[in-house]
């Protein structure tokens, strides 16, 4: 199958790559001009590289046509940050680049449409995230994911396309963003830091990144597989807890700063999602512990520390990050 995958680049979008490749697909990487590829390190020449983001995909239209993919997964996304969470370049930018890439698909005669949405278009809930509850997004960036999955959910049914949008809630994993909680923490672990911490009462669902590739493309296969699917490991964890899991791996002896940081005044307190529709239209499970996930993440750490140059950037071999499950 041939696959183009925007937000290649990205930590999710770079596993996806790879399973992708791994399982003999041929697949053509949309990224921005100024991304670095080092998450793609020693997979990048069996992939096609084309440069390009969401304000400039009228320009790329001709030539993604010409490439005829007969999937997309749209991971792309500008502005995933808390900063920019009600920046109104969610709207103008994202949402319409967004249904630009829909309308290429259109054009190229693709047989299979792939959204990553977001937890963020269901807005709070105390309960965990099913695709029947009301959406209520309480910010800019819950408002646009949710517009573009009903957008092209839409234009895909005009064009007899195949949709699916998948709302993902938290991954975690080597080669994740280091300015999110678990790579800030193993960090300052490693270097025997206290790291700065709310109390850690709250609960967050996390899923290891290989899952959350390995769910996407098992919708690619599925022909059966469209609509709206969760993508969550179902088992949430206190802040708390999960940060003295990674303590303990790293040295029991280390101080943890809870208490230190106030919770923000939108802070969420419990996010669940429940992806048993996912599992009944793929037969995708989660296969990773968090024990085990959370061991394979400090140790591509300690690889990445080992190997870092003097610029700062990581020099380890993409082979650290081996396929699996457990």
């Amino acid at each position: 199958m041939r696959c183009l995958v925007t937000g290649a680049s990205g930590h999710l979008g770079s596993f996806l790559v790879r399973l992708l490749v791994e399982q003999g697909h041929e697949v053509i990487a949309l990224v921005r001009a100024d991304s670095s590829l080092w998450r793609l390190e020693g997979i990048a020449e069996q992939v096609k590289i084309i440069h390009g983001d969401l304000t400039n995909y009228p320009a790329l239209r001709r030539d993604v046509v010409a490439m005829a993919p007969e999937a997309v997964f749209h991971l792309a996304w500008a502005g995933v940050t808390a900063e920019n969470r009600n920046d109104p370049r969610q709207l103008t930018c994202n949402v319409t680049g967004t249904l630009e890439l829909c309308d290429i698909a259109r054009e190229a005669r693709c047989g299979t449409w792939i959204g990553v949405g977001s937890q963020a278009e269901y807005g709070p809930y105390e309960i965990a995230l099913h695709e029947d509850l009301p959406p209520r997004p309480k910010t800019v960036y819950g408002v646009a994911k949710l517009c573009s999955g009903l957008l092209t959910q839409k234009m895909c049914e005009l064009a007899g396309i195949r949709f699916a949008w998948v709302r993902l809630l938290a991954t975690y994993g080597p080669m994740d963003d280091t300015r999110h909680l678990i790579p800030t923490v193993v960090r300052k672990l490693m270097a025997g830091e206290c790291p700065a911490l709310t109390s850690g009462e709250q609960k967050t669902d996390y899923l290891y990144v290989e899952d959350a590739a390995r769910a996407l493309a098992d919708i690619a296969r599925t022909a059966t597989a469209n609509g709206f699917f969760n993508l969550a490991s179902g088992t949430p964890i206190t802040v708390r807890s999960l940060v003295e899991q990674i303590r303990d791996q790293i040295d029991p002896a280390l101080a943890l700063g809870f208490g230190e940081v106030p919770y923000r005044p939108d802070q969420v307190m419990y996010l669940c999602g429940d992806a048993g529709r996912l599992a009944a239209a793929t037969g995708w499970k989660p296969t990773v512990s968090l024990v085990y996930g959370l061991a394979r993440t400090i140790n591509w750490a300690r690889q990445a520390a080992a190997g870092r140059g003097r610029d700062g950037t990581s020099s380890v071999p993409a082979r650290v990050v081996a396929l699996g499950s457990v």
